[in-house]
């Protein structure tokens, strides 16, 4: 750039161009550097460089960035050579970020620096040290710069999107390389931002002959440089640190999550009740345990509330101790009292909140104690703002809680919604769990300190297209849109209670909670409307919740644009929150995305996936109707569910009444804790939009492909089905997982007996029914599904006491049967049955299933191998209340 002025005291200016330059020729030049590799290297030896030690093409696809940079000619050396011109700027981009944050007396800045100026070494190490020269010292050299990254990003305010996975399974080379570029790519992108904080910087070389180093401008220029400092970080690194003010934003944190794990338990413990009754049990008015802020409409009880919040929010800890009330009854009374304080002392925080606090008083360091430390407003202080619309701003509240409860609250819920089987065409709970968590931080970022940028009907515009593609669309399509919506819901929920809080407390957040209860009975209706008074009207429109919930959200962002215009009008600037407790909400922010960075790598499956008899071809398979993991005693269950499965050696499991994500059942995610725990492979089933309560298939076999199914059900309730094949020691199986309707629903379930017999019937593979059929043996539909047009067998016709669950089977050897008494797990029993895959060519199975008597044979315990027997543990009395429970029959069927 051309010389743009003369100084006489400073000398001529030879060169002059803009900070930001720095960032922008980093990032080209880096990006050139991968690209062109990546394109050469695609170009001229695709196979080669996709190729690992396990796999090659087509079942690797996609070369890894070690590979592509450093083991091939001439992609190696196009690396090189732009990556050494990538060295000047990135140096430049660690010192000048020195430059911008650095003030007398701080360290943090030095310790960014160096971490930055390590990561800039260890990054060349680990490109010029490739994996073929040296594995080890590019692993060491590639991990260090990944831990000097966290201090680099964390003290530039950002987290960017790393992550690396392994596992050596096929395919897996494949996702790890694309994780292994999008690390690159991100990483290159994150730096390039910093090119809106140099954008402040101008680089001036001069021709400096004795210049006066003497006069006032260094520090005119100091001050303005400081200015410039805190616009460019938004107040953020020039606030100070204070031990006492990072605790606060800690209490604040671990004190709201208190407050939604006490929200999201009282679904469950409330839909205990009509589980267990079939029905409306009158229990479930406890779900207007939120309104209580509707007490805050009277004047003294506002007044009080407001001056005594320590009280309330302690209080509200009550719901923590629920797990130590044994009656269920008194359990509901304990967690209701929590929420509905909880809800009352967070409406007057909001609300006191929303005028000048007074000075502090003294206080403990410990959650709640902690969080309102504040001094107590006096009643007079309590202003409400009569301008805007409370209604429509409690409309917001309502729509806005409900959403975040809903899809938020569990990681996988918007997975599961996007879920369609296998192959595996979309994102999978235990690996892609964090990029919501991202998507979260990220909206809450924008909130916080640009909360212009959501205060817009543009962007209420992207967050319903968001909501519209999470509804419509599957697979990683549907999922961009859960993530739009995510970042949404969190982005706006900072503008939207701001504003909330400066109303009514009483309208606003009474009836914002009464319109929240709404959704969630709305929501629990679509799919329980068989059960319910007016259900059939609203019968499976989760679409007609979606609209509802962004039509409210959309009311109160209204209001919040409608405050906005007039505060322009009038001129009138809102003071923007407190730059240093921006700060520590970064921070927290920064290290909650790291721990669960952490958690979700140990979620990252290392099983082998072993069935517990291979050497005898010899698999379990069994049924089990869950109730939603809430046993008899309202305790969740998932843990005892384990323990059976895997002291029964079960391979293969069917799961039913198991679809958990959903507000009533706390949205949790029984299955895949099961599956990471038990090592096997899991399919969901119809996901929570599909409106049925649930089919899963857990397997220690992998799952080839899977498609879901939902019967014929005109009349009542949804009869989901699974029907998937496996690969068992090198036989294509098929399992199929389903649950019948309703014993009212006689049609519904003569309807689905036909196509389910049909579609058994379709598969000419060895086959396994995994089933609750609501039939009685070798009555009605039983002969629908025991049939020609099926092909299946029942696995003991002689058992006569079986109502729901059933298990058929084709084409295989069965070697045993057994049902296994529940405990206090659920009120329906395991049943288990035991098959040897007959090898390739072996014809033996369909001649012996051809023999009724010989099939039907039984047989002693002595007389199987061992390896065919079922596990003595459960033998007598059992154990923890499992035994044995067919009778005085023998188990076992003669071979």
């Amino acid at each position: 750039m051309a010389s743009r002025y003369k100084d006489k005291e400073t000398g001529t200016v030879v060169l002059s161009f803009g900070g930001q330059w720095v960032s922008w020729t980093h990032t080209a030049v880096a990006y050139a550097a991968f690209l062109s590799a990546l394109i050469v290297g695609v170009s001229l030896h695709f196979h080669k460089i996709v190729q690992n030690e396990w796999y090659g093409y087509p079942e690797e696809w996609f070369p890894s960035v070690s590979a592509t940079i450093g083991d091939r000619y001439p992609e190696r050396s196009i690396f090189m050579l732009f990556i050494a011109i990538t060295s000047g700027p990135r140096f430049a981009l660690v010192g000048l970020w020195y430059l911008l944050t650095a003030r007398p007396g701080r360290t943090l800045p030095k310790a960014v620096a160096i971490a930055g100026l390590v990561r800039t070494l260890t990054c060349g190490g680990w490109t010029y040290i490739t994996s073929t020269d040296d594995h080890d010292w590019h692993d060491i050299l590639m991990i260090s710069y990944l831990v000097f990254t966290i201090p680099w990003t964390a003290g530039l305010q950002e987290i960017p999107c790393r992550r690396i996975l392994w596992h050596f399974v096929a395919v897996t080379y494949t996702t790890y390389a694309f994780f292994e570029w999008s690390l690159i790519l991100f990483d290159v992108a994150f730096d390039a931002v910093t090119a809106l904080d140099f954008s402040t910087f101008e680089l001036v070389i001069r021709d400096v002959n004795g210049a006066n180093k003497g006069s006032n401008k260094s520090s005119v220029l100091a001050a303005v440089l400081k200015k410039e400092k805190e616009s460019a970080t938004i107040g953020v690194i020039s606030a100070g640190f204070r031990l006492g003010n990072a605790l606060d934003i800690a209490a604040d944190a671990y004190h709201g999550f208190v407050f939604w794990s006490i929200l999201t338990s009282l679904g469950v413990v409330v839909w205990y009740f009509p589980l267990w009754h079939m029905g409306i049990s009158g229990y479930e008015a406890f779900v207007m345990s939120t309104i209580s802020p509707a007490l805050l409409g009277l004047k003294s009880v506002r007044s009080f509330v407001i001056s005594n919040q320590r009280v309330f929010h302690l209080l509200s800890l009550t719901g923590l101790l629920a797990y130590l009330v044994v009656n269920p009854t008194i359990r509901l009374f304990t967690v209701g009292f929590g929420v509905s304080m909880g809800c009352l002392a967070w409406a007057a925080t909001w609300f006191s909140d929303s005028v000048p606090r007074q000075t502090r008083i003294p206080h403990s360091r410990v959650d709640a104690l902690c969080f309102t430390r504040w001094a107590p407003l006096q009643a007079e202080n309590a202003v409400m703002k009569k301008s805007g619309s409370a209604v429509l701003s409690a409309f917001g509240i309502g729509g806005l809680f409900f959403a975040l409860h809903s899809l938020l609250s569990d990681t996988s819920t918007m997975i599961l919604w996007v879920w369609d089987g296998y192959p595996i065409r979309g994102p999978v709970s235990n690996v892609h769990a964090w990029f919501t968590i991202a998507a979260m931080t990220i909206g809450l970022m924008i909130g916080t300190f640009r909360p212009g940028l959501v205060a817009t009907w543009t962007a209420f515009g992207v967050g319903s297209i968001g909501a519209a593609v999470l509804t419509l669309y599957q697979q990683w399509f549907g999922y961009y849109g859960a993530l739009a919506l995510a970042t949404y819901l969190t982005a706006i929920s900072v503008p939207l209670i701001a504003n909330a809080s400066k109303k009514s407390p009483a309208v606003v957040f009474g009836l914002g909670f009464f319109i929240y209860n709404f959704l969630v009975l709305f929501h629990v209706w679509v799919v329980a409307y068989a059960f319910v008074p007016g259900g059939p009207l609203v019968r499976e429109h989760t679409d007609w919740i979606m609209i509802t919930t962004m039509l409210f959200i959309g009311a109160g962002v209204f209001d919040l644009i409608s405050e906005q215009a007039s505060a322009s009008k009038t001129n009138i600037r809102r003071r923007p929150g407190a730059s240093g407790h921006r700060k520590y909400h970064v921070g927290i922010l920064g290290l909650l995305n790291i721990l669960f960075l952490g958690a979700n790598y140990f979620r990252i499956p290392t099983n082998d996936y072993k069935p517990y008899h291979a050497e005898d071809r010899l698999f379990t398979a069994g049924i089990w109707t869950i109730h939603f993991s809430l046993d008899n005693d309202m305790w969740s269950s998932e843990y005892r569910m384990r323990d059976l499965i895997k002291e029964l050696e079960i391979d293969v499991v069917g799961l039913l009444k198991s679809d958990l994500q959903r507000v009533i059942m706390g949205n949790r995610d029984t299955t895949q804790f099961l599956a990471e725990d038990l090592g096997m492979y899991v399919d969901y089933g119809p996901g929570p939009n599909k409106h049925t309560w649930g089919a899963a298939l857990l397997s220690k076999f992998p799952i080839l492909n899977s498609t879901h199914h939902l019967l014929p059900s005109p009349v009542g309730e949804l009869a989901p089905a699974i029907h998937a094949t496996l690969d068992v020691y090198g036989t294509l199986l098929d399992i199929f997982v389903f649950h019948s309707g309703q014993e009212e629903d006689e049609e519904d379930r003569h309807l689905q007996s036909e196509y389910l017999a049909n579609l058994m019937g379709s598969s000419p593979r060895p086959s396994v029914l995994l089933s609750y059929l609501v039939t009685k043996p070798l009555e009605g539909n039983y002969n629908t599904y025991v049939s020609k047009t099926s092909g299946m067998h029942d696995v003991d016709p002689s058992d006569w006491d079986r109502w729901c669950e059933y298990i058929l089977y084709k084409g295989l050897r069965r070697t045993g049967y057994a049902r296994v008494s529940r405990s206090t797990i659920t009120d329906t029993e395991l049943q288990v049955a035991k098959f040897v895959v007959p090898r390739p060519g072996d014809d033996s199975a369909r001649v012996w299933a051809a023999s009724p008597k010989q099939r039907d044979k039984k047989t002693s315990e002595s007389d199987v191998p061992p390896g065919w027997r079922f596990p003595a543990l459960f033998n007598g009395e059992g154990v923890r209340g499992h035994f044995y429970n067919v009778f005085n029959e023998s188990r076992y069927y003669k071979y």
